[in-house]
């Protein structure tokens, strides 16, 4: 599994990100708290806490080209 941590600002941010994840084959997770959703799902993103980073969970699956694609919204 392979955990990072982003920041999602506005919708424009929330649109962008879920393009971005929507180009992968793989399972893709967001968890705030105790709730997690699907990173592909824009529904499910505006559920969360937005004002907070959040963290992206890939449970299986190379993430490294996922991460670089969304390296503007990593928190570091």
């Amino acid at each position: 599994m392979d955990k990072f941590t982003v920041h999602l600002k506005s919708i424009n941010d929330v649109k962008e990100f879920v393009r971005i994840v929507n180009e992968f084959p793989f399972a893709v997770d967001l968890a705030s708290g105790r709730y997690v959703v699907d990173a592909k799902s824009i529904m499910g993103i505006f559920s969360l806490d937005l004002a907070k980073p959040i963290d992206v969970e890939v449970p299986q699956g190379d993430s490294s080209e996922l991460r670089r694609k969304l390296s503007p919204f990593i928190v570091r």
